[in-house]
């Protein structure tokens, strides 16, 4: 400061200094700390609206470099403009008062937008009023909701569209939610008809027995594999189906998935199939016996160990070997159970084969389990 003597001359100076140690260290460490945070941030000065500071969080979240932001103007690199209360925004900004938590897209410096939550804090900095900007990624949600919106639009249309009769519902109370074309035609009713009704309501099923007992199954393990049960449709007819159902989470609710699939016509084969055995047996004095164990086998399949394998004329000790084979025994372990040579195990199995029609190991496993061996 200089203090004058007269005739606008000074005649001495005077030093003033204050300790401001305590200001710069606490500004350095703001700088270290808005500079080292992870969250994207930005600080826009209230006098010009000018950026003053943008962090690496920034720069990594928008691609915008630090020359690119810093000492333009707000509205040149936009924050606000797409924010979804951009009004509301400028006007606290104006204010220099708290922007509350809002989503926005944030301008990027190629093309696009990227979607956050903005929100701002008005703080000092040297003296000057400010406001800082932070913000939060939001487009891993955005890119979730979008592969979730995708995938249950996929799942909408295989299951409207999938040839098997297919129903979904909640899992508590069994309320009907939706169901698909190949159901409507199996059952005869009309898709309003159904939804949100139990199947209690529409009796779906051929006995209150049944549906209680497939409810209960339900509630006990959440699902059931090929069961075979009769569907009623809307005029009374019954149906044989083989039911499967498995409990899914749609949204925040559990539900059951059950897929119905039509087996009358099959059964109606299988019993004409048997009738003609009967048929043909009724005089059988022309048909050779080992044709007649075939058919009788057809007609009622034993299930003994070893019954159908004698009609295939396999010796006793061949029918060990088949035995052990089943057991998914290797040719050393059999001769080892048999007290037999491996270059003996292997005459026989290859005898085996022959006698039974089988090529390999799996087909001649196939063939012992279907006969009770």
């Amino acid at each position: 400061m200089a203090l004058g003597e007269g005739a606008g001359r000074p005649g001495r100076f005077a030093l003033i200094a204050a300790d401001s140690t305590e200001a710069f260290e606490a500004q350095e460490r703001f700088e270290r700390m808005f500079n080292a945070n992870p969250a994207p941030a930005v600080i826009v000065r209230i006098a010009d609206l000018r950026y003053v500071r943008v962090n690496q969080g920034f720069m990594d979240l928008t691609g915008w470099r630090t020359d690119e932001v810093v000492g333009r103007r707000l509205y040149d690199v936009d924050i606000l403009q797409g924010a979804e209360r951009a009004d509301l925004a400028k006007a606290r900004l104006a204010e220099w008062r708290t922007v509350p938590q809002m989503e926005a897209e944030l301008p990027l410096p190629r093309e696009g937008r990227r979607l956050v939550v903005l929100a701002g804090q008005p703080i000092e900095i040297a003296g000057e009023r400010c406001m800082i900007f932070t913000f939060a990624d939001l487009e891993p949600r955005r890119a979730a909701e979008t592969a979730l919106r995708q995938s249950e639009e996929r799942f909408a249309k295989s299951f409207r569209f999938a040839p098997i009769p297919m129903s979904l519902a909640t899992l508590d109370g069994h309320r009907i939610l939706n169901v698909n074309y190949a159901f409507l035609e199996m059952t005869g009713w009309l898709h309003e008809e159904v939804i949100g009704r139990r199947p209690s309501e529409i009796e779906l099923w051929q006995s209150s027995a049944a549906r209680r007992a497939v409810e209960a199954r339900l509630s006990e393990s959440g699902s059931f594999r090929g069961q075979e049960l009769k569907v009623k449709t809307k005029t009374g007819e019954l149906v044989d189906c083989l039911v499967s159902a498995e409990s899914v989470t749609i949204g925040d609710e559990r539900c059951v998935l059950s897929a119905f699939q039509d087996i009358g016509e099959r059964k109606r084969t299988e019993a004409e199939l048997v009738s003609a055995i009967e048929a043909a047996m009724q005089d059988s004095s022309w048909l050779s016996q080992k044709i007649m164990d075939k058919l009788a086998g057809l007609r009622a399949p034993q299930k003994g160990p070893g019954a159908n394998a004698m009609r295939a004329d396999l010796t006793p000790r061949e029918r060990e070997v088949l035995a052990q084979i089943a057991r998914g025994a290797s040719d050393s372990a059999i001769a080892q159970t048999l007290c037999l040579s491996r270059n003996t195990v292997r005459n026989h199995v290859a005898r085996l084969y022959a006698k039974i029609g089988a090529h390999n190991r799996g087909e001649a496993i196939i063939w012992a389990r279907d006969r009770g061996s």
